[in-house]
């Protein structure tokens, strides 16, 4: 099995079809709005808003790890990880590992006091795989969020 590398452009069209994936798995098919063109944009400028891994089968991208770097008010520099994603064809083959061990070792090589992520509730597998690898699943933390039209409708109100 290959190790995980980092993605170019040429990758991007995998990656869409990896974060369609996903979207269908959590029952939400029709919310992805990004395009190849943005991700091209936003991860391949002078100053790229993510960095992705891609780890390939048989010279196939079949999963992902894209992260991008926040600001903890109580601890600094942060990684978040928006998506580990491995195309359900390849899942229990130890992708998903190779591309957290990824995603750790860049954490440390750049400095950061932590590396975060969320799961959705209902996706035990996932679940036991980040608890396994000693992650702490913070089941008492709701994830607030304001899409495009709340926030448009939050700034009609001030």
């Amino acid at each position: 099995m290959n190790q995980p590398r980092l993605a170019t452009k040429q990758d991007m069209p995998r990656v869409l079809e990896l974060i369609n994936e996903l979207a269908v798995f959590e029952k939400e098919p029709d919310a992805v709005e990004i395009t190849i063109e943005n991700l091209n944009n936003d991860g391949f400028s002078d100053h790229p808003k993510f960095r992705c891994f891609v780890i390939e089968v048989e010279k196939i991208v079949e999963g992902i790890a894209l992260v991008y770097p926040r600001y903890s008010t109580w601890k600094g520099e942060v990684l978040h990880l928006e998506d580990l994603i491995v195309s359900q064809s390849q899942r229990g083959k130890g992708l998903g590992t190779k591309l957290l061990d990824s995603v750790v070792k860049y954490g440390k090589e750049i400095g950061v006091k932590r590396i975060s992520w969320e799961v959705i509730d209902w996706n035990e597998p996932a679940i036991d795989f980040y608890e396994k690898k000693g992650a702490n699943v913070m089941r008492d933390w709701d994830v607030v969020q304001l899409d495009e039209k709340g926030i448009d409708n939050y700034l009609k109100e001030i």
